[in-house]
């Protein structure tokens, strides 16, 4: 039996479908950690969710013998298109039973409403921006995703590739458990302190809008140029706040200033995807707060780390710089007792600086995330 046509999702029961096609297909997966419904909820809402105030998208699904066998997002981002010059589209959300037939369906269908929009090629999965989580994962499929980051089956690289889906671009994630700054590290790190009369701190949760204000002007100064990044709006900036403030240790985000400017950030997150899977996807069952007891519970017991921002303005680059800031997040992290591992990442497969950097540290690359691309 051949899967009937992608369609557009309507209504709230489409809706449902939409959301709930993932716990249905990688429940069983041990590696899947269920995301909160409610974020989910949350990130496809056109009220809530502030890309829908410059972008679009459509979802859709396609059924098999009437039930929901896969779902997609064809996403428009015009931000993009205007920082990188280009006219691309892209897809996202994307989540299938390993079927083929279905997922070509689905992929025709994303590229079909992003040509009507003019758009030359597609990319993906993005959910809905490079901000958010992309990717699909190619190589470290033998182990679950740190915190912000996604998490598919084995077969999705192949059921991609099999649609015409080819690599754009690979997002690296590194181990880096064991490590620890050796002498010359640290020797570096005191002499760019005392020389650039360097001051890094931890975020202060009293200022905390101000701090985090403060990374972002780094971020979007550090990043700048690279390849798929385009800057938060002050909107999309607020909501992530909002959804860091929950999983967030102000111990670990360290901010380094000179003369009271911020010129470095490392942002490093509690690995809280240790605590989500206890809640199954859901803080409430039956009118209690099951879900969200599991989840105060487990959160005690985090122990692992991911790295997820490391940047230096350009102009302080190689001037020992990083070196102070690593020691200082190296304490941070010690000191906070996440003994359990550390994740760093991602970082673009062509950044040879950072990778070098990374391997020099001693960090072992473990996982490939891949954006594919299909010309339209």
């Amino acid at each position: 039996m051949s899967p009937h046509p992608a369609e557009p999702v309507r209504g709230r029961r489409g809706l449902a479908e939409f959301i709930e096609l993932p716990y249905v297909l990688h429940g069983s997966d041990r590696h899947f950690v269920p995301p909160l419904r409610g974020d989910c909820r949350r990130l496809l809402d056109r009220r809530r969710n502030p890309f829908f105030r410059y972008g679009e998208a459509e979802l859709f699904t396609v059924r098999r013998g009437g039930r929901v066998i896969g779902r997609i997002a064809a996403v428009h981002n015009p931000r993009h298109n205007e920082v990188h010059r280009a006219r691309d589209g892209f897809f996202g959300q994307f989540a299938c039973a390993d079927d083929p037939a279905a997922a070509r369906e689905l992929l025709d269908a994303a590229a079909r409403w992003l040509r009507g929009r003019g758009l030359e090629t597609m990319l993906g999965p993005v959910n809905f921006t490079t901000n958010d989580e992309c990717g699909v994962l190619v190589e470290g499929i033998d182990a679950p995703p740190s915190v912000m980051m996604p998490y598919n089956p084995a077969y999705y690289p192949a059921l991609l590739e099999s649609c015409g889906m080819v690599k754009a671009k690979d997002l690296w994630a590194w181990d880096g458990t064991g490590w620890a700054p050796h002498e010359r590290l640290l020797r570096i790190a005191q002499r760019a302190e005392r020389r650039h009369r360097l001051t890094v701190r931890p975020l202060d949760p009293a200022r905390y809008d101000a701090d985090l204000d403060r990374v972002k002007s780094v971020f979007d100064q550090a990043w700048e140029g690279n390849w798929g990044f385009t800057p938060m709006t002050d909107a999309e900036f607020a909501a992530a706040k909002q959804r860091l403030r929950k999983v967030m240790d102000p111990r670990l985000v360290q901010l380094a200033e000179l003369a009271g400017e911020p010129v470095a950030v490392a942002l490093v997150l509690p690995d809280f995807n240790q605590a989500l899977a206890a809640a199954g996807g859901r803080l409430s069952r039956f009118g209690l707060p099951i879900g969200q007891v599991r989840l105060s519970l487990a959160a005690r017991r985090i122990d692992r780390v991911r790295g997820m921002l490391f940047g230096v303005v350009p102009r302080l680059r190689r001037h020992g710089v990083e070196a102070a800031l690593l020691a200082r997040t190296y304490e941070a992290i010690t000191s906070g007792g996440y003994h359990g591992g550390m994740e760093l990442g991602w970082t673009l497969e062509d950044n040879q600086a950072i990778n070098r950097y990374l391997s020099l540290l001693g960090g072992t690359r473990t996982k490939a995330y891949r954006i594919y691309r299909r010309e339209l």
